[in-house]
């Protein structure tokens, strides 16, 4: 545990020292559906290694294309894993958990998805549709790290929660029976 702290720390003394691209403190990034806009503020002060790796994968363009290929009504929408033919894409490598960040997996909170293993984020996020307390840390585990916030398009989470799910892929249950592709995700206003 503490050679993680250490390893966080030093990665985001290193992102403040001037890294080639410093990750900004604020940044918004609005995600094309086919249900409708969706824009998050992400905060990069509080959780600046995974802000920098989804701003990274936004302007590679890794999420055009993509599905949520999990929606669970009251709990979550995931996505940003998956084409429409449920290849996993490539994403790169994993992010350390920041969720002892003092951000909390509150309705429309943006979050980094990952394995049983905390540190096994990578490119896969979800956004909360209802406050998700147990998904935040404890003092006997790691949580989920929020990163961002809705801050338009709420309207549209909602209806996303509220398509018709089933089987899909290798997935048993929880996938859109018409899919919800994220066209495009893009900066804005930065």
């Amino acid at each position: 545990m503490k050679r993680i702290l250490l390893a966080l720390l030093l990665m985001t003394a290193t992102l403040a020292a001037g890294a080639a691209d410093p990750v900004p403190s604020v940044a918004h990034v609005k995600l094309e559906t086919t249900e409708g806009d969706i824009v998050l503020e992400l905060d990069g002060r509080r959780a600046p290694l995974t802000v920098a790796n989804f701003l990274k994968l936004v302007d590679s363009g890794y999420y055009d294309g993509t599905i949520f290929h999990r929606v669970v009504p009251d709990f979550v929408l995931q996505g940003g894993g998956y084409d429409r033919d449920f290849a996993l894409r490539e994403s790169g490598e994993a992010v350390p958990n920041e969720s002892g960040n003092g951000l909390r997996n509150l309705r429309g909170t943006v979050s980094l998805a990952r394995l049983s293993d905390p540190h096994t984020g990578v490119a896969q996020f979800f956004i909360n549709l209802a406050d998700n307390r147990t998904l935040d840390p404890q003092p006997d585990r790691w949580g989920y790290a929020v990163f961002g916030y809705v801050i338009e398009g709420i309207d549209i989470i909602d209806k996303i929660a509220a398509v018709r799910t089933g089987p899909g892929g290798q997935f048993p249950k929880d996938v859109p029976v018409i899919p919800v592709i994220l066209t495009k995700a893009t900066r804005i206003g930065n």
